[in-house]
C-alpha cells in the first residue's frame, strides 16, 4: 500500500495523526485554518502558524468506489471507497480517507451501498496513524 509523502510543512499533521489526533494548520496572525498546510497564510500572507486539534467530526462531502485497473494491493481490496470529509468547525477544509466499519478495518470493510453524501462521520487512526472515518452512530 503507499503510504503519505511528508515533506516539512506537512510533518506536524502527520506527527499528530500518529498520536491519534486530528489536527489542521491556523495562521496565528489572523486565525485563517488551512489545509493542506503550507509556509504562508493564503489570506494575510503570514509565516506564523499553530496547529489546532479538531474534534475529528465531519460530513460526507463526496466518494468515489474506484475500479480496476488498479495497483495490485488495492485491486486485492476492491471495492473499496475514498470519501471526501468537510470537517464540521472549518468546512471550507477538506480531508480525503476512506470509510472503514472500525477502526483499523481493511479499506473494504463497508459496502459502498452504505455511503451516502452528508453522512455523519468521526475520524479514527489505523495502526500506522494513517486518518480513516467511521459513520457517526446516532
Amino acid at each position: 500500500m503507499l503510504t503519505p509523502v511528508t515533506d516539512a510543512d506537512g510533518a506536524p499533521f502527520w506527527r499528530y495523526a500518529a498520536q491519534g489526533e486530528l489536527r489542521v494548520q491556523a495562521c496565528v496572525d489572523c486565525g485563517e485554518p488551512r489545509f493542506p498546510p503550507r509556509p504562508c497564510c493564503p489570506l494575510c500572507q503570514s509565516f506564523a502558524s499553530e496547529w489546532r486539534r479538531t474534534s475529528g467530526r465531519g460530513r460526507i462531502w463526496s466518494y468515489v468506489v474506484p475500479h480496476p485497473p488498479l495497483l495490485p494491493d488495492y485491486a486485492a481490496q476492491a471495492p473499496y471507497n475514498v470519501i471526501l470529509v468537510e470537517l464540521a468547525e472549518t468546512p471550507r477544509i477538506r480531508l480525503v480517507g476512506n470509510l472503514v466499519s472500525e477502526p483499523g478495518a481493511p479499506l473494504n470493510s463497508l459496502s459502498p451501498d452504505r455511503i451516502r453524501i452528508g453522512a455523519r462521520v468521526q475520524v479514527v487512526f489505523d495502526g500506522a496513524g494513517l486518518p480513516q472515518w467511521v459513520l457517526e452512530r446516532p
